[in-house]
């Protein structure tokens, strides 16, 4: 850098000089030369000291930053904030981050729940591509966080990850930075004695007042001290602080659960001077009043005849109270059905001992979801006798069911799997027993017709299992980078077949649509379920909307979906002018064999079939309906940005046998055939040796090993495995593992009921085929030979 600017120098030197010898040849006259020079001097020390002095050139020494003071301002902001470099290195984090994240944990590594980690690391991916990057859903224990990522610096050689709480641990927190902060200001001057106590009884925070009764200075720290020793009470049950003895003031106590789910849990403690009758009892409501209006909590007073005397802002909000409406009751406030039990608890809380409890009510403006009303009694207050203070929940009860919907869809598609894996067995036996009778049976004969009855019911039967086998995410997939109009264009026709005359179908495609990965076979077959699924709920007729558009990361945001990660995707809107879903139901539309149809008009496997497609393929479904107002499906691909290795992926998932494909069956080779069902390793067995292939058995993988080193060691070795992926004792991947050792060369061709893409991911061997189940004598036979036709050929 400093060769350059001597070079500029002699170079702005000699143009100088060389003007001036100009104009003096020209001129001829030396006092014009020097004026020149003068001129010339002056303004080069102007744009000397005039010049930038903050921007720093490439290779210049600069001052290093200072990133303490970074970290000071970042200290002032309310969500978490960490700078990472081009290296990965954490360059500063602020005090919430380390808090929340264990130290100074270096993002994407962050102690997150199931794939939050996988969305930050995308999200950074994205942020040094794009400038900016999004992810939500991040948890950690109850805590939920969305993260922001934005790349920084004069050389954007930083990323900023700002990580912004949506969900809060718990309020104890909250009441602690209350009462420690301006809050607990605000209750000292209003007389009221403030402490935030944990689930152990040690204290958190306290204010002023209370530090200064408790003690005697109003400095003193005294958290982590037990709460109990500053008190102390009487034979009358009158509560003094233990530091002012017999004649101290006596103190009204308000013990405020922060978790209403334990019986010893952390609690605000609210305490008033009570001074045996002394005080006027409107002068202690009022402090009551001041008081509850400061707290975050919805809360408010009611006489003995359940009347309002307060509430606070709070619980006017979360009820639902308009600016100019004044409820006279707390059943005011609630459907009618639920009005009587307010008024009922109300009643009972005011009169007698006083007690608590919860009651999960359902506000008139709220729909559905119940609240959590808490009742309590108070004692002393006047005309106020029952305390309510009341949660909205409806957040907690939709997280709940979701997580519990989704655990029931987990554990009825892990059911389904395997239920679709077992029948799968079966139906590999049935067909192949029929394939191995109609064999020796011509057409016409009179048994011949029979087994192919047969063989038809179980061909349906394997059906029904694909469709189990898709719900569960459990289907062999043969994905492809495509246009999802280019999809929809081919099946509309079918479709239009498939409809009523009186059925109109309209479609319409969007701009700028991105790719999607997914099999185009399956994505068919999901529009022709929705299809026939909208045609019957249109027995008069009506019209069926198909739409495809855009949907960028923005728009993502602005629906607010607790299930769809921001991002771009291409959406498949399909929607009919039928009857509509009920409410209760809709909510199990999905659910394998759940229908509302007739007995015999359906199997309840359409819909599960098409959630299933959608989920193996990354993608996600919503159903919104009215009754009598139609029923709308929206469908979201996430964009597929194609990479180099998409065509070799493709090729490495292709089945390794068309079964519409007639090819020659017959071969010659010796065959390891590795399969613990009796029934499917006698078919297999038999249709293999009939092709004029030498086969020899085993019930699972040990015994396999066994015989192949026997089989080298006579040097008779074996040509091909063909084995069944799951078994007892030694699985089939375990046992290819320990085969590559040994005999790297030999091909093997796996069959089994469960998804090739699973198995692929599982086994991540070169020279492996599959082959699906059930399968026919044919196809088995068609797979071993263009398996053994493949090695041939490589080899």
């Amino acid at each position: 850098m400093q060769t350059d600017v001597r070079m500029r120098a002699v170079l702005l030197t000699v143009a100088v000089l060389g003007s001036a010898g100009l104009l003096y040849w020209q001129v001829q006259s030396i006092s014009l030369v020097i004026a020149f020079l003068a001129l010339v001097t002056c303004m080069t020390a102007i744009a000397y000291f005039l010049r930038p002095q903050a921007a720093a050139k490439d290779g210049d020494a600069a001052d290093p930053e200072d990133w303490a003071v970074t970290r000071m301002v970042a200290d002032q902001s309310s969500i978490g904030l960490a700078i990472t470099d081009r290296a990965g290195r954490l360059v500063c984090a602020n005090e919430l981050f380390t808090k929340w994240f264990n130290g100074a944990a270096v993002p994407p590594e962050l102690p997150l729940q199931g794939s939050g980690n996988e969305l930050l690391a995308t999200a950074g991916r994205t942020a040094w591509r794009d400038g900016r990057g999004y992810a939500e859903g991040l948890k950690r224990g109850v805590a939920e966080y969305s993260a922001k990522v934005v790349r920084a610096g004069q050389g954007d050689e930083y990323l900023l990850w700002q990580m912004i709480p949506q969900v809060r641990a718990d309020l104890l927190d909250d009441m602690i930075s209350l009462v420690s902060g301006a809050g607990g200001r605000a209750f000292s001057e209003s007389g009221i004695l403030a402490s935030v106590i944990g689930g152990e009884g040690r204290i958190r925070a306290s204010n002023q007042a209370f530090a200064l009764r408790a003690t005697g200075r109003m400095d003193a720290n005294i958290s982590g001290r037990n709460f109990i020793n500053f008190l102390r009470s009487d034979d009358k049950g009158t509560i003094f602080f233990e530091r002012e003895g017999r004649h101290g003031t006596p103190v009204r106590l308000f013990h405020v659960p922060l978790d209403r789910e334990k019986d010893k849990g952390p609690a605000l403690i609210l305490l008033i001077d009570d001074d045996g009758g002394m005080v006027e009892r409107g002068k202690a409501l009022e402090q009551v009043e001041s008081m509850l209006s400061l707290l975050p909590l919805g809360l408010a007073l009611t006489d003995r005849d359940g009347r309002f005397l307060f509430l606070n802002e709070t619980f006017a909000k979360t009820a639902g109270i308009g600016e100019n409406e004044q409820p006279l009751y707390p059943g005011d406030l609630m459907i009618r059905d639920d009005k009587s039990a307010v008024a009922d608890a109300v009643r009972r809380y005011a009169s007698g001992p006083a007690l608590a409890g919860d009651l999960a009510v359902r506000l008139r403006s709220g729909g559905e979801e119940p609240v959590a009303l808490g009742i309590a009694g108070v004692r002393g207050l006047g005309e106020a006798a029952v305390l309510l203070s009341i949660r909205d929940n409806s957040e907690e009860s939709k997280l709940k069911s979701q997580v519990a919907q989704a655990t029931k869809m987990q554990a009825v598609g892990q059911l389904a799997g395997g239920v679709a894996h077992d029948f799968n067995n079966i139906l590999t036996a049935i067909i192949g027993h029929c394939d191995l009778m109609l064999l020796r049976h011509a057409p016409g004969d009179s048994d011949y017709d029979d087994i192919q009855q047969v063989k038809n019911n179980s061909n349906r039967a394997a059906g029904l299992t694909r469709q189990l086998l898709a719900f569960s995410r459990q289907q062999t997939l043969r994905p492809q980078v495509l246009q999802l109009p280019d999809v929809v264009a081919d099946v509309s026709n079918l479709l239009k077949r498939l409809l009523d005359e009186k059925i109109e179908l309209e479609v319409r495609h969007g701009r700028n649509l991105g790719l999607v990965r997914a099999d185009p076979g399956q994505l068919e077959q999901v529009i022709i379920n929705l299809g026939v699924n909208a045609r019957d709920a249109m027995p008069n007729g009506g019209k069926i909307s198909i739409s495809t558009q855009a949907v960028v990361a923005s728009d993502v945001r602005a629906l607010k979906s607790d299930i769809l990660p921001v991002g771009d995707y291409t959406a498949l809107i399909f929607s009919d002018s039928g009857t509509g879903i009920p409410p209760h139901v809709i909510g199990k539309i999905f659910e394998p064999f759940f229908t509302t149809k007739a007995v015999g008009k359906g199997t309840g496997l359409g819909l599960s079939t098409v959630y299933g497609i959608i989920k193996q393929s990354g993608g996600y479904i919503f159903a919104s309906s009215q009754p009598g107002a139609g029923t709308t499906f929206s469908i979201y691909f996430p964009v597929h940005r194609p990479t180099a290795d998409d065509l070799s992926r493709a090729s490495l998932s292709s089945p390794p046998v068309k079964a519409t494909a007639r090819k020659e069956l017959w071969g010659t080779g010796h065959i390891l055939l590795v399969e613990d069902e009796d029934m499917v390793r006698a078919v297999a067995e038999r249709a293999l040796t009939r092709q004029g292939y030498t086969v020899v058995t085993a019930s699972e993988g040990e015994e396999a090993l066994g015989l192949l080193s026997a089989q080298a060691e006579q040097e008779q070795p074996f040509d091909m495995i063909v084995s069944d992926v799951v078994m007892p004792n030694m699985d089939g991947p375990t046992m290819a593992k320990h085969v590559r050792k040994h005999f790297p060369d030999l091909p093997i061709l796996f069959m089994s009921g469960y998804a090739e893409e699973q198995l692929r991911k599982s086994i991540d061997l070169d020279r492996v085929n599959f082959l699906p189940k059930p399968f026919s004598v044919a196809q088995i036979a068609e797979a071993v030979g263009e398996t053994l036709a493949e090695h041939a050929k490589k080899g």
